[in-house]
């Protein structure tokens, strides 16, 4: 725990999020690990913090959700990593809409299945490139609060490695917030970065609302976009919230041709919208992978799309090797395919290198060398071609027969932070045995170019070491370190159970590997963060300024690649802020001079540009007559199960499927902002004899006919599953008997 703790708190996009945006921390789920881990991390990066951590709350909150981690023996420590990092994706998770558009025309020779992005699935890692659905909805609350005159942070951006302090002090509140009650209010659905809506026809009845802002000491480096400069000189300027956008009009002339407009929300090229989901982790670990597959009879191609959060690689043997280098060893599909090359030598010079090095290698025994295995080695293994032939055929789509086929894997989009995962551990029926083959990693300039796809938009593929967790011991006994470059004064420390040492690199690069995370390196970043810092020190007067993501900003000063400006996690998709989170928008959005958002708007595009927050009027409308039906829906079921409940032998029981019962009741308790859909009852309910009956062990509750009626004629759905208990018919006359005794009885 400690070792996949501290390598995870030496990521530096994610820490900064818990350190920056620590408002946005907010569930209503137990046990509220955000909520654990933002305790944790602002511990760790205190100024004054202590010489140890005891992350207590963190502890248990994981053993009360995943039993594995109880007790004191140990477990693996990447299975920890996955653990937490799902549990924070679905605390953090926000839903957002995507609109499809009309699908493009996919020749038979290739068929692209949608992949389900990783804000809709469970965390995992890629070792067979496959997702599980997990598709859950949440509505935040605000328990935690935040103190920042006590929290001076110390992570600061790559470029600036020297020993800085940061001053923090909480502007007093100059105006107070008018409090909108969000308990039960309906989770509007958001649309992709570039939508905008038309804001016309409503009024304007204005509610003030104070941001927080705080002065810090700024260098020549853009080191906190999130607390100071970013403010006006002007006194008395606070974001004001009113209950309605402003009137229709030309509203901010000369404006129209630099930023972008508004859209109408209905337009004729869309043709439906899907959940997704995402959240910080998603968006710091998530990459695309294509996967190939190629049938050897028909040469049909299939591609489908798979999300990754890590990447599970094997370390190949002497065989494997030999394979891997070999000129003769195929890397592309027999024709030409999307996935092209999976590993290659680079020119004649690494070609000669290369050879060499397995020259001097050969020379010397193996058992006192062993095989020389690198990092590189190990994903040109993972994305080789693998045959599809035996027990493994491919089932072809267009033959409609099992085929000998080959797959191909290939990256779409690599994460801003990769996360590898060694297999040191060979599973053999009821025993494991420890792989410890020394691989070489290097600590800066990964290059992952030789494993993109070659349609990938992606422009980063070099990445620097950030941290690496060590085995130590057998399978079956395992002890963890940590070595982690720490971001402030790009020096390595090795963190063990009860001490942290600084260390040399060289001593980083012996270790043995377990656990690598890796984060894009981007020169250009560092120069875009140098130059932003150097115009907020101009501080030129600005007649307007504009409202911006915290989120976002987060990105700027910790992404290679931070996108296009996001500002609809503010924003209900008719371009106004959300009843349910105008409690809290001082913890969303940072006001910017106009000089600063032009240029961060003219380099990354996206939007919508902000002027005026105001609380939507259709949301406000719509969460009313949603709680409204919440309540109806609640009062009439509990009524109906009431008289159900009180009946003595009830001849016949209506079947529901617990799993969409669960469903209704987060909506009508207002934990889920969307109502279920149709009733699912296909997976409790068998066909025998022409009639549908409850199938045995199914997951299932009981109600009434009335309550059957009722809900299905809210949502639909079937099939009604009745269940009548049998009836037991008594003989007549051992009732006779046993009554004259009774009489008897009571005569004595």
């Amino acid at each position: 725990m400690n070792a996949a703790l501290q390598a995870l708190s030496n990521c530096p996009p994610l820490t900064q999020f818990f350190l920056d945006c620590g408002g946005l921390a907010r569930t209503d789920k137990k046990p509220a690990i955000c909520k654990s881990y933002l305790k944790l991390m602002t511990e760790l990066w205190h100024k004054s913090r202590p010489g140890s951590v005891v992350p207590t709350t963190l502890f248990q909150g994981i053993k009360t959700v995943n039993p594995t981690f109880r007790g004191y023996s140990q477990q693996d420590a990447q299975e920890f990593l996955r653990c937490l990092m799902d549990l924070l994706h679905e605390e953090l998770k926000e839903q957002v809409m995507e609109v499809e558009e009309d699908p493009q025309t996919i020749t038979t020779e290739e068929t692209m299945e949608e992949d389900k992005s990783q804000s809709d699935v469970d965390f995992q890692s890629c070792e067979s490139c496959s997702s599980s659905d997990k598709a859950e909805n949440e509505n935040g609350s605000r328990t935690f609060s935040e103190d920042n005159n006590e929290t001076t942070m110390l992570i600061q951006d790559d470029e600036n490695n020297s020993e800085m302090s940061k001053d923090w002090q909480k502007e007093k509140m100059c105006n107070k917030i008018n409090k909108v009650n969000s308990e039960g209010e309906l989770d509007k659905d958001r649309d992709s970065l570039s939508e905008a809506v038309d804001l016309n026809n409503q009024e304007t009845v204005k509610v003030q609302i104070h941001s927080r802002a705080s002065e810090y000491i700024t260098d020549v480096h853009l080191n906190d976009l999130s607390t100071s400069q970013i403010l006006p000189s002007n006194e008395g300027v606070n974001p004001r919230l009113s209950a309605s956008p402003p009137k229709s009009g030309n509203l901010w002339p000369g404006l129209a041709s630099t930023h972008k407009k508004a859209q109408s929300a209905s337009s004729p090229k869309r043709k439906k919208q899907h959940k997704k989901y995402r959240s910080v982790i998603s968006d710091i670990f998530d990459g695309t992978i294509i996967s190939s597959v190629q049938c050897l009879t028909c040469d049909r191609v299939s591609v489908t799309l798979e999300t990754f959060q890590d990447l599970s690689l094997p370390i190949p043997g002497k065989e494997d090797l030999a394979k891997l280098h070999s000129s003769s060893h195929p890397t592309s599909i027999v024709k030409a395919g999307s996935c092209g090359e999976a590993y290659a030598p680079q020119g004649w010079i690494a070609f000669f290198m290369e050879y060499v090095k397995r020259f001097v290698v050969s020379c010397v025994p193996s058992w006192f060398w062993g095989p020389i295995v690198t990092l590189q080695d190990c994903l040109a293994a993972f994305f080789a071609r693998d045959e599809l032939k035996g027990d493994n055929m491919y089932s072809c789509e267009k033959c409609k027969k099992l085929r000998n086929g080959v797959k191909f894997c290939k990256v779409q989009k690599f994460p801003e932070i990769l996360c590898i995962h060694l297999k040191r551990f060979r599973h053999e029926l009821m025993f494991s045995t420890k792989i410890s083959t020394h691989v070489s990693f290097p600590l800066e300039g990964l290059d992952l170019q030789p494993f993109l796809a070659k349609d990938s938009p992606a422009q980063i593929v070099t990445y620097d070491l950030l941290s690496v967790i060590c085995h130590h011991g057998t399978a079956s006994s395992g002890h963890y370190i940590a070595y982690c470059r720490n971001n402030l004064n790009n020096l390595w420390y090795e963190f063990d159970d009860q001490s942290v040492t600084e260390v040399s690199e060289s001593t980083v690069q012996n270790a043995e590997a377990y656990v690598l995370f890796y984060r894009k390196s981007s020169e250009e970043a560092q120069k875009e963060r140098r130059r932003i810092s150097n115009l907020l020190n101009i501080m030129e007067p600005s007649l307007l300024q504009f409202y911006i993501s915290r989120q976002w900003l987060n990105k700027f000063k910790t992404f290679a690649e931070p996108g296009p400006i996001s500002n609809n996690d503010f924003l209900c998709i008719h371009g106004g802020v959300p009843p349910r989170k105008a409690g809290y928008i001082e913890d969303l959005v940072l006001m910017l001079p106009q000089n600063i958002w032009d240029n961060l708007y003219s380099r990354y595009g996206g939007g919508p540009a902000v002027n005026h927050l105001y609380i939507c009027h259709t949301c406000q409308i719509e969460a009313e007559k949603i709680e409204k039906r919440r309540k109806t829906e609640l009062e009439i079921f509990i009524r109906l199960n009431r008289a159900f409940q009180e009946e003595d032998s009830p001849a016949t029981f209506y079947c529901i499927s617990m799993q969409w019962f669960r469903e209704w009741e987060s909506f009508v308790k207002g934990k889920d902002g969307d109502p279920p859909g149709p009733i699912d009852n296909t997976k409790i309910a068998v066909t025998k004899c022409g009639s549908v009956i409850l199938r045995q062990g199914a997951d299932s509750g009981q109600i009434s006919e009335e309550t059957w009626n009722f809900l299905q004629s809210i949502y639909g759905g079937g099939p009604e599953v009745i269940f009548r208990p049998p009836v037991v018919h008594v003989d007549p006359d051992i009732l006779q008997s046993e009554e004259k005794i009774e009489v008897e009885t009571r005569s004595l």
